[in-house]
Protein backbone atom coordinates (compact mmCIF):
# COMPACT_ATOMS: atom_id res chain seq x y z
CA UNK A 1 0.00 0.00 0.00
CA UNK A 2 2.83 2.54 0.03
CA UNK A 3 1.70 3.59 -3.51
CA UNK A 4 -1.74 5.02 -1.88
CA UNK A 5 -2.40 8.76 -2.09
CA UNK A 6 -3.93 9.65 1.25
CA UNK A 7 -6.03 12.34 -0.24
CA UNK A 8 -8.41 12.95 -3.13
CA UNK A 9 -7.16 13.46 -6.41
CA UNK A 10 -7.83 14.21 -9.92
CA UNK A 11 -6.11 13.37 -13.59
CA UNK A 12 -5.78 15.93 -16.50
CA UNK A 13 -4.17 14.79 -19.26
CA UNK A 14 -3.07 17.45 -22.05
CA UNK A 15 -5.02 17.50 -25.39
CA UNK A 16 -7.40 15.07 -27.02
CA UNK A 17 -7.01 11.32 -26.41
CA UNK A 18 -8.61 8.19 -26.91
CA UNK A 19 -9.98 5.18 -24.07
CA UNK A 20 -10.28 2.04 -26.13
CA UNK A 21 -11.83 -1.05 -24.54
CA UNK A 22 -10.98 -4.19 -25.79
CA UNK A 23 -11.80 -7.58 -24.60
CA UNK A 24 -12.62 -11.46 -25.37
CA UNK A 25 -14.75 -13.74 -24.14
CA UNK A 26 -14.62 -17.63 -23.89
CA UNK A 27 -17.74 -19.30 -25.16
CA UNK A 28 -16.75 -22.87 -24.93
CA UNK A 29 -13.97 -22.89 -22.20
CA UNK A 30 -13.56 -26.38 -23.33
CA UNK A 31 -12.38 -25.48 -26.36
CA UNK A 32 -8.67 -24.39 -24.78
CA UNK A 33 -6.87 -24.65 -28.33
CA UNK A 34 -9.34 -21.93 -29.65
CA UNK A 35 -9.35 -19.12 -26.55
CA UNK A 36 -5.39 -19.85 -25.53
CA UNK A 37 -3.97 -18.56 -28.63
CA UNK A 38 -6.24 -15.38 -28.76
CA UNK A 39 -5.83 -14.89 -25.08
CA UNK A 40 -2.72 -14.94 -25.41
CA UNK A 41 -1.84 -12.53 -27.78
CA UNK A 42 -3.09 -8.97 -26.22
CA UNK A 43 0.10 -9.32 -23.73
CA UNK A 44 2.37 -9.48 -26.54
CA UNK A 45 0.92 -6.76 -28.28
CA UNK A 46 0.91 -4.67 -25.09
CA UNK A 47 5.07 -5.39 -24.19
CA UNK A 48 5.38 -4.57 -27.83
CA UNK A 49 3.35 -0.86 -27.15
CA UNK A 50 5.03 -0.60 -24.24
CA UNK A 51 8.90 -0.94 -25.82
CA UNK A 52 7.59 1.58 -28.15
CA UNK A 53 5.88 4.56 -26.78
CA UNK A 54 5.69 6.57 -29.78
CA UNK A 55 3.39 4.39 -31.15
CA UNK A 56 1.09 6.15 -28.81
CA UNK A 57 -0.34 3.92 -26.35
CA UNK A 58 -0.42 5.77 -22.81
CA UNK A 59 -0.92 3.44 -20.70
CA UNK A 60 -3.10 0.08 -20.51
CA UNK A 61 -5.03 -2.41 -17.77
CA UNK A 62 -6.32 -5.67 -18.08
CA UNK A 63 -8.99 -7.01 -15.96
CA UNK A 64 -9.61 -10.88 -15.83
CA UNK A 65 -13.30 -11.67 -15.05
CA UNK A 66 -13.87 -15.30 -16.41
CA UNK A 67 -15.30 -15.90 -19.07
CA UNK A 68 -14.71 -12.13 -20.09
CA UNK A 69 -11.26 -10.58 -19.79
CA UNK A 70 -11.08 -6.72 -20.55
CA UNK A 71 -8.00 -4.31 -21.19
CA UNK A 72 -9.01 -0.72 -20.77
CA UNK A 73 -6.17 1.26 -23.01
CA UNK A 74 -5.49 4.87 -22.85
CA UNK A 75 -4.07 6.45 -26.51
CA UNK A 76 -2.78 9.71 -27.74
CA UNK A 77 -4.93 9.48 -30.61
CA UNK A 78 -7.38 7.86 -32.73
CA UNK A 79 -4.82 7.86 -35.42
CA UNK A 80 -2.01 6.39 -32.85
CA UNK A 81 -5.03 3.38 -32.46
CA UNK A 82 -5.68 2.80 -36.00
CA UNK A 83 -2.11 2.94 -37.15
CA UNK A 84 -1.17 0.22 -34.82
CA UNK A 85 -4.17 -2.16 -35.74
CA UNK A 86 -3.47 -1.93 -39.22
CA UNK A 87 0.40 -1.62 -39.14
CA UNK A 88 1.82 -4.61 -41.06
CA UNK A 89 4.97 -3.88 -38.98
CA UNK A 90 2.67 -4.41 -35.97
CA UNK A 91 1.81 -7.89 -34.29
CA UNK A 92 -2.15 -6.91 -34.16
CA UNK A 93 -2.85 -7.13 -37.63
CA UNK A 94 -1.28 -11.15 -37.96
CA UNK A 95 -2.94 -11.99 -34.68
CA UNK A 96 -6.19 -10.25 -36.17
CA UNK A 97 -6.02 -12.23 -39.53
CA UNK A 98 -5.22 -15.78 -37.35
CA UNK A 99 -8.34 -15.10 -35.04
CA UNK A 100 -10.35 -14.89 -38.15
CA UNK A 101 -8.85 -18.09 -39.99
CA UNK A 102 -9.20 -20.26 -36.14
CA UNK A 103 -12.42 -18.95 -34.95
CA UNK A 104 -13.90 -16.08 -37.18
CA UNK A 105 -17.62 -16.96 -36.40
CA UNK A 106 -17.91 -19.92 -35.36
CA UNK A 107 -19.03 -18.90 -31.43
CA UNK A 108 -15.87 -20.72 -29.52
CA UNK A 109 -14.49 -17.32 -28.39
CA UNK A 110 -16.59 -13.79 -28.69
CA UNK A 111 -14.04 -10.53 -29.12
CA UNK A 112 -15.27 -7.20 -28.92
CA UNK A 113 -13.62 -3.22 -28.76
CA UNK A 114 -14.94 0.06 -28.24
CA UNK A 115 -13.21 3.55 -28.70
CA UNK A 116 -14.41 6.66 -27.47
CA UNK A 117 -12.78 10.19 -28.80
CA UNK A 118 -12.17 12.08 -25.40
CA UNK A 119 -12.16 15.71 -26.31
CA UNK A 120 -9.65 17.98 -24.19
CA UNK A 121 -11.31 19.01 -20.68
CA UNK A 122 -14.79 16.74 -21.68
CA UNK A 123 -13.76 13.98 -18.96
CA UNK A 124 -13.65 14.26 -15.64
CA UNK A 125 -12.28 11.62 -12.76
CA UNK A 126 -11.37 11.37 -9.27
CA UNK A 127 -9.39 9.26 -6.79
CA UNK A 128 -8.87 8.86 -2.83
CA UNK A 129 -6.91 6.81 -1.33
CA UNK A 130 -5.60 5.25 -4.30
CA UNK A 131 -2.27 4.13 -6.15
CA UNK A 132 -2.34 6.00 -9.78
CA UNK A 133 -4.94 4.37 -11.34
CA UNK A 134 -6.35 4.29 -15.15
CA UNK A 135 -6.12 8.05 -16.15
CA UNK A 136 -4.19 8.67 -13.49
CA UNK A 137 -1.34 6.97 -14.79
CA UNK A 138 -2.03 7.61 -18.80
CA UNK A 139 -1.66 11.66 -17.52
CA UNK A 140 -0.57 13.24 -14.73
CA UNK A 141 -2.00 13.60 -10.86
CA UNK A 142 -3.33 16.27 -9.18
CA UNK A 143 -4.72 17.04 -5.75
CA UNK A 144 -8.88 17.63 -6.33
CA UNK A 145 -9.10 20.95 -4.21
CA UNK A 146 -10.29 24.47 -5.47
CA UNK A 147 -12.30 23.82 -9.00
CA UNK A 148 -11.25 20.70 -9.12
CA UNK A 149 -13.13 19.35 -5.86
CA UNK A 150 -16.46 18.77 -8.31
CA UNK A 151 -17.49 16.86 -11.09
CA UNK A 152 -18.78 20.14 -12.44
CA UNK A 153 -15.70 21.83 -11.64
CA UNK A 154 -13.18 19.33 -13.21
CA UNK A 155 -16.08 19.50 -16.36
CA UNK A 156 -15.51 23.26 -16.16
CA UNK A 157 -19.09 23.98 -15.85
CA UNK A 158 -20.72 26.29 -13.39
CA UNK A 159 -21.71 25.11 -10.09
CA UNK A 160 -25.49 24.73 -9.05
CA UNK A 161 -26.11 26.34 -5.78
CA UNK A 162 -28.58 24.23 -4.18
Amino acid sequence: MSNVIPQRMTARIEGDFVVFLIGMRINRPWKVWKWAPVARQMPKMLAELAEQPELGLLHARTHFGLPNILVVQYWRSFEHLHNYATGANALHLPAWQAFNRAVGSNGDVGIWHESYLVKDGAYENVYNNMPPYGLGVAGSLQPAQGRMKSARGRLGQPEIAG
